[in-house]
């Protein structure tokens, strides 16, 4: 990439307006198209992660699956709890959906769209939103993910967070007259590590996962409605347990990251 960068620097410093930039100038120029390359890379690498991700569950991948997961990951899916490591994210998998490899008779579509990405100033830390529209053997379902990802001393980016609250649950009846108000997370083994982050309901009802980033035109944060058609709780104890297990990494909605300057 350097090389690359040189090459379009030389064109640059070889017309007469530019020959009379002093070396420092070349040098800023080139560090930041450098920087700008770099984070377009990782905004491409974080969404290939999630993407694949999708692939995994479809055919139930549960090992590929859980080391796209950083060693001290968590998990919440539904409103079942947080899983706490990449091998309970295996657990997780393997206990409530079966071994690993697609079986006769199932279907898990895992459908992703409408990603919108970030990452840090510093490059070691990436979030994504988007939605997954899931046609399984058991029904349809549309979970909104807010995730957290890290990159790693060897450049690799990997799940941190991975957060998928459900706005829609039903059987294949459809949506419009059987739809579930949750994703009945007791129903099921194995048990979480933590409580739930957040107690809500689904459709009817309805859930705005905060927002990790702020309006991209005004910077100021998206505040979700907590009026009384939506279900917000948060468990006692919650925030104090995923301290001590140094679960931080929680989006609360109202302090949402801060972008990287626009160019």
């Amino acid at each position: 990439m350097r090389l690359l960068l040189l090459t379009a620097a030389a064109l640059l410093v070889a017309s007469p307006a530019a020959a009379q930039e002093p070396e420092e100038s070349v040098d800023a120029m080139l560090d930041s198209l450098d920087a700008r390359i770099t984070r377009l890379e990782d905004i491409n690498a974080i969404e290939r992660l999630q993407r694949t991700y999708g692939y995994f569950v479809d055919k139930g991948q549960w090992t590929h699956l859980a080391n796209l997961f950083a060693e001290d990951a968590t998990l919440e899916i539904g409103g079942k709890g947080i899983f706490v490591g990449r091998p309970r994210v295996l657990e997780y998998m393997q206990v409530a959906f079966g071994p690993d490899g697609a079986n006769v008779g199932m279907i898990t579509n895992h459908m992703q769209f409408q990603t919108v990405t970030n990452t840090s100033p510093d490059g070691r830390t990436g979030w994504l939103r988007g939605r997954a529209f899931v046609m399984a053997s058991s029904g349809w379902g549309l979970p909104l993910y807010e995730d957290e990802f890290e990159k790693g001393e060897d450049g690799i980016w990997r799940i941190s967070r991975l957060t998928g609250p459900f706005t829609m649950y039903t059987n294949w009846q459809g949506w419009g007259e059987n739809a579930l108000n949750n994703t009945w997370p007791d129903k099921f083994n194995p048990p979480p590590d933590l409580p739930p982050s957040t107690v809500y309901l689904t459709y009817p009802a309805y859930y705005i996962a905060p927002f990790h980033y702020p309006n991209p035109v005004t910077g100021e944060p998206f505040v979700p409605d907590v009026g009384t058609v939506g279900a917000y709780h948060r468990p006692p104890g919650t925030a104090a347990q995923m301290e001590a297990l140094g679960v931080g990494r929680q989006v609360d909605g109202t302090q949402p990251i801060a972008l990287p300057p626009r160019d």
